[in-house]
């Protein structure tokens, strides 16, 4: 049952830009070969070399340790993520603008430099020692997108707390699994948040939680709105009064390369919560080389990723890569459509972003709102653009590519999971030649494969299941507290081959490019083909009408599945029954009849998580009429399912 139709076919090719090239720290797909190879060959040199990247407090005595399936990196060698983020810049880049950050309300911005971010994150980490807090302990942080919440992840690694990022959006529930799961002794949060206009209440939200958290000691509150907020006397301490008296350095502690820096609990999950545990050393080198390497980073650049930091892509793509390499990244706290929807156009050209890194969702979202939005404003300041989350279909990477990238910018698309820490198959800007929807090739030290239910490969243009088949520097080392669990999930479908198993059904062409094809628990049966979401919501958006399209099965007595479609149209086109039958009959042409939907139900928007993802999950359960829907905790819009349930076939 691994084995996974694939009918679509793209046959665009964008090479990379000669002068782009030119400039490049890999310029040549020659060059990315022989480094790749050397990966595999050689892995002991190659990470040992490319580790040099990284300053370290003691040296490793071995690269890596493979008791499959736990590994460890870079054996018996001590560093600190927050001297390599912070302290080794402060001689050359001691002036350089660190982070640049701008509130939801306009005109609010703040910029801090190598300098002003070392001394804040010294200050707060005195203060986090000062209440007691000691290597080891567990801390949450529950904040909106302000600097304080990347001086308090930082402050965390000084220390050797192990921090957790809990999304600020989340409920009081949500906060208190995660908390309990990981007994957390202090929770860091602020008094609101802004979004859309409206103040969040997180400080609220957090009292609630932690009314039942046993573990929790300390819960320092930043004062962010001016909302008024329940106080607890002795438990609740305000940052300002943590950092008064302390002082503007604070010696980072050295710690094993395989201390853990964070666990962040995956989205999405129902029942006992999932945290992944990420280590220092391994975790800090995929983050920075990713970050170097797949964004082409020069010390010039102004470097925007569009995530939260409640998220994987934060943490490795606003934080931890970014600041290890020197870069100056733009922070955002609020809504792209807020208060009009060119407020990411507007901070590309007012800050003169260079690399801009966001979601496929958004990217259908902007498609949505119009191209005048983009075209009031000068981006030529773009030189590199990326994608991160879901496959992007051909179309939105088309449109991205012409309409913010103006056909200059090459396209990144790159796949991970919050579990892999970094990304694992994307193009190198300078080398790749791109193919709109696929992320292209392995990085460095990535062995992948698309194989059966037996674990043989499939070969060229066959579809299967996406394995990884040895270990990784930034990979997970467990499931926080549950060793089985991780070993079950990740590492049992294949035995003692010990390869990782992604979850993702893949295929792979005739020139070894990967193209992801959605979850495997989200793969249709239909009349005995196994169709990927991914394609088929492809050939939808295709379409002239269509702006993002979601796909699941519905049970059928003949056909085992049906396909159902749910449909967002761009502003200008009608939800008719005659668009209906067009759309049917578009993806019987683009795809086959096998592929052709039985029923599409045209919507304002689909249900996705906080980070962009489709809730493929409660759109399988309103097709299938049931009364009830599974675990919303994760769900950005409650709306979304009530307008949901009331569309119906035509």
């Amino acid at each position: 049952m691994s084995n996974i139709d694939t009918m679509l076919q793209e046959e665009r090719r964008f090479p990379p830009p000669t002068e782009f090239s030119s400039r490049s720290h890999i310029g040549s797909i020659e060059e990315y070969e022989r480094l790749y190879r050397q990966s595999l060959d050689d892995p002991e040199t190659f990470w040992s070399q490319m580790a040099e990247e990284l300053d370290w407090i003691e040296p490793w005595e071995k690269v890596l340790e493979w008791d499959p399936p736990f590994s460890r990196w870079f054996v018996g060698a001590k560093l600190n993520a927050s001297v390599n983020c912070l302290d080794r810049h402060l001689g050359s880049r001691s002036d350089k603008v660190a982070i640049r950050w701008e509130g939801e309300p306009p005109n609010e911005q703040r910029e801090l430099t190598y300098a002003e971010l070392h001394a804040a994150v010294c200050r707060f980490a005195a203060g986090l020692r000062e209440l007691g807090l000691e290597t080891g302990d567990r801390v949450a942080i529950y904040m909106p997108m302000v600097p304080e919440l990347v001086i308090a992840c930082l402050a965390c690694a000084r220390l050797g707390l192990v921090h957790s990022v809990i999304f600020a959006g989340f409920s009081a529930e949500a906060i208190k699994d995660r908390v309990n799961d990981s007994e957390v002794r202090a929770v860091i949060t602020s008094d609101g948040g802004w979004r859309r206009g409206k103040v969040l209440d997180l400080k609220g939200n957090v009292d609630r939680a932690v009314a039942d958290c046993p573990s929790v000691e300390h819960v320092i509150v930043l004062r962010r709105t001016g909302t008024e907020v329940d106080w607890n006397e002795g438990r609740d301490h305000w940052w300002n009064d943590v950092i008064r008296d302390a002082p503007a350095e604070c010696e980072p502690v050295a710690l094993d390369a395989e201390h853990p820096l964070f666990i962040l609990y995956t989205s999405g999950t129902t029942g006992k919560p999932k945290g992944i545990l990420h280590t220092t050393g391994g975790y800090l080198l995929g983050a920075a080389l990713t970050t170097k390497y797949v964004f082409d980073l020069r010390d010039e650049d102004i470097y925007w990723c569009t995530a939260d930091v409640g998220w994987v892509t934060g943490h490795s793509y606003i934080v931890y890569g970014p600041l290890a390499m020197g870069a100056t990244t733009v922070i955002y706290e609020g809504a792209p459509d807020y208060p009009e929807p060119d407020r990411f156009w507007d901070i590309v050209e007012r800050h003169k972003v260079t690399i801009f890194y966001t979601a496929p969702t958004a990217i259908r979202a902007f498609m949505k709102w119009g191209d005048e939005w983009p075209e009031q404003h000068d981006l030529s300041s773009l030189r590199l653009l990326g994608t991160v989350g879901e496959p992007i279909n051909p179309e939105a990477w088309m449109w991205y590519h012409r309409t913010i990238g103006k056909e200059q910018c090459p396209i990144v698309d790159t796949w991970w999971q919050t579990e892999t820490g970094s990304i694992l198959i994307t193009p190198l800007p300078g080398a790749t030649v791109t193919k709109p929807g696929s992320a292209t090739k392995p990085f460095f030290g990535i062995e992948t494969d698309v194989v059966d239910e037996a674990g043989e490969s499939v070969g060229p243009g066959a579809g299967g299941l996406l394995v990884i088949k040895r270990p990784w520097p930034s990979m997970l080392r467990t499931i926080y507290g549950d060793d089985d669990r991780y070993r079950d999930q990740y590492w049992a479908k294949y035995g003692d081959r010990n390869w990782y198993f992604t979850g993702d059904g893949a295929r792979i062409d005739e020139d070894g490019y990967l193209w992801i094809v959605g979850r495997v628990d989200d793969v249709l049966n239909v009349a005995g083909h196994r169709l990927g979401t991914a394609e088929v919501e492809s050939a939808l958006v295709a379409h002239d009408s269509v702006v993002e399209a979601a796909v699941v099965g519905r049970p059928d007595e003949i056909k085992g599945q049906a396909v159902v479609a749910f449909c967002t149209l761009e502003s200008d086109s009608k939800p008719t029954d005659a668009l209906k039958g067009e759309l049917k009959a578009f993806v019987g042409e683009q795809i086959g009849p096998i592929a052709r939907p039985a029923e599409i139900r045209f919507a304002e928007a689909v249900p996705k998580t906080r980070s962009g993802k489709i809730m493929r999950r409660l759109l399988k359960d309103i097709a299938s009429g049931a009364e009830e829907v599974g675990d919303t905790t994760t769900l950005e819009d409650y709306s979304v399912l009530a307008a949901l349930r009331e569309s119906e076939e035509g």
